[in-house]
C-alpha cells in the first residue's frame, strides 16, 4: 500500500519522556476523532488539536511506498547509524501504520515511537508507545510506555487511567493560544501533579524553542 504523509522533518522531540531527543517526525494525514476542518471542530470528539494533518502539502509530504518512506526518513536523519529515532504521529498514525512500514523502518536501523490517541490498537513491534487519550473516545490501547493526558479535558478520568498499564504517566497543559488561559492550564496541571505524584508534568518544549 501507499501512505498519505502530511510532512516529514528532523527536529527535537518536544514533549514527554524523550523531550530533547533528536528525532525524525513522520506525520500522517487523517484522524478518526476530527476531520481537521475548522467547521467540524465544534462537533468533533477532539476539539483542541493544534496540528495541521490535512492533505499532503507539508515539508516532504506526499504518497510513499514503505521502502521509499523509510529511505526518506533515513535521508533526513543524515550521517550516522547510532540512536536513529523516528516518531510516527498525525492525526492518527494507526490508520495507516502496518507491517511493511514497521519492517522497513527497523531495517533502516530506526527505533520507532508512535504518538496515538489509543482508539486503535498499536502495532505490536513499535518500540515506544505514547498514548494521548481524548475524553469521549473509546481507548482500547491501555498499555504502553507513556500515557500523556492533555489538561484540562472535561470528562477525562485520570484516576481510572492510573489503573492502565503504562510505565510513565504525564499531564500536559493544553495550549489554547491565549496567554492567560495557557498560564492557568500550566498552574492547574502543576497543582494536579503535586496532588497526584504518580503523574509528571510535560511541557511543549518545541514551542518554547521555536522548533516545528
Amino acid at each position: 500500500m501507499s501512505y498519505a504523509v502530511k510532512e516529514i522533518f528532523l527536529t527535537l522531540q518536544g514533549e514527554g519522556v524523550h523531550a530533547g531527543r533528536r528525532a525524525v517526525f513522520l506525520r500522517f494525514t487523517g484522524c478518526n476523532l476530527w476531520t481537521g476542518r475548522e467547521e467540524d471542530r465544534a462537533t468533533a470528539i477532539c476539539q483542541f488539536c493544534d496540528t495541521d494533518f490535512v492533505g499532503m502539502d507539508g515539508e516532504n509530504g506526499g504518497r510513499y511506498l514503505a521502502q521509499d518512506l523509510a529511505a526518506k526518513v533515513e535521508s533526513l536523519w543524515g550521517e550516522g547509524k547510532s540512536a536513529r529515532y523516528v516518531v510516527l504521529t498525525g492525526g492518527e498514525p494507526m490508520l495507516q501504520v502496518d507491517d511493511a512500514l514497521v519492517d522497513a523502518l527497523h531495517a533502516h536501523g530506526f527505533t520507532i515511537a508512535i504518538e496515538s490517541n489509543g482508539t486503535i490498537a498499536t502495532h505490536p513491534r513499535i518500540d515506544w508507545v505514547c498514548i494521548s487519550p481524548k475524553a469521549g473516545s473509546d481507548v482500547v490501547q491501555r498499555r504502553g510506555d507513556e500515557l500523556k493526558l492533555v489538561w484540562p479535558q472535561q470528562g477525562s478520568e485520570p484516576d481510572l487511567m492510573e489503573q492502565w498499564d503504562f510505565a510513565n504517566f504525564l499531564i500536559q497543559p493544553m495550549d489554547c493560544g491565549a496567554e492567560s488561559e495557557n498560564r492557568a492550564n500550566v498552574v492547574g496541571a502543576t497543582d494536579f501533579v503535586m496532588r497526584h505524584p504518580k503523574w509528571r508534568l510535560s511541557l511543549q518544549n518545541h514551542k518554547i524553542l521555536g522548533l516545528p
